[in-house]
């Protein structure tokens, strides 16, 4: 069964969970790997997790942000490192747009050896995308679509399950409409949501360009979206945010509310 694998939930500064990442297991035994979080914390969250770097060969990266892009050299680190050791087959693919291939570039230069950094371009592979480009990853179509940030170029995807299924992340700002011939029809959604409506005084996600709770559920329920996982928040709630988020949630979406916490497991059926 295919799984969506949460690595991480939180905004960029949170201290009591680790940076929204994730991995989408295929049932056999590989990875696709969706950013990498601020830190090698990455490595600790896959160790945790279960997920074997070994079995990821497909890697994207939404977009430049520190909390999202950082933990790709430590991924660059542990792969160089299986590879010079014999540990690791074949070839890594990391997929993001083209603007942001100089920055991976250079932040492997600035902080990796050269043994590592030979590797890229022959085993490690950048490879650039543009809005709408379809890409098999995990053995999957996988199409990338501009969201249309209002900060930093940012690219969301949809990856086509089993059965047809289709898995759509819209990345950590709020929805565009002009993205909505992505989003229609899909079973899953995964979705930021900054922090609860009735604290949006105290967190300021619209100043963030980030959506709430309600935003999020409201759209899941107008796009009639079965299953809908929120995420990249803010850690004030943590101990209490599933409780909380699905509270509010519930008043706004009637479908599969998922708010999980670091290290769950989601099956996505």
């Amino acid at each position: 069964m295919e799984q969506l694998i949460v690595l991480g939930t939180g905004n960029a500064m949170v201290t009591r969970c680790y940076n929204t990442c994730f991995a989408i297991s295929d049932g056999a035994g590989e990875y696709l790997l969706v950013d990498a979080g601020g830190g090698n914390g990455i490595l600790t969250q896959l160790e945790k997790a279960g997920v074997d770097p070994a079995h990821i060969h497909d890697m994207i990266v939404t977009h430049e942000h520190c909390d999202h892009l950082l933990g790709v050299v430590w991924i660059l680190r542990k792969v160089g490192a299986m590879i010079q050791a014999g540990n690791y087959e074949g070839c890594l693919r990391i997929y993001c747009h083209r603007n942001l291939i100089p920055s991976i570039m250079t932040i492997a230069g600035l902080t990796l050896q050269k043994k590592f950094t030979s590797l890229i371009g022959d085993r490690i592979l950048l490879c650039p995308v543009a809005d709408g480009d379809r890409n098999s990853l995990l053995s999957r179509e996988v199409t990338f679509f501009d969201i249309h940030s209002t900060k930093a170029e940012q690219y969301g995807f949809v990856i086509e399950l089993n059965g047809g299924k289709k898995l759509v992340c819209l990345g950590d700002e709020p929805y565009n409409p002009v993205c909505a011939s992505y989003v229609k029809g899909c079973r899953w959604l995964l979705s930021e949501a900054f922090c609860l409506f009735s604290q949006r005084e105290k967190f300021k996600p619209y100043e963030k360009h980030h959506s709430t709770v309600k935003d999020a559920c409201q759209l899941a329920q107008e796009m009639d979206v079965p299953h809908l996982v929120l995420w990249h928040t803010e850690d004030k709630n943590y101990d209490r945010r599933k409780e909380l988020y699905t509270a509010e949630g519930a008043q706004y979406y009637a479908g599969d509310l998922h708010v999980p916490y670091d290290l769950e497991v989601i099956d996505l059926l």
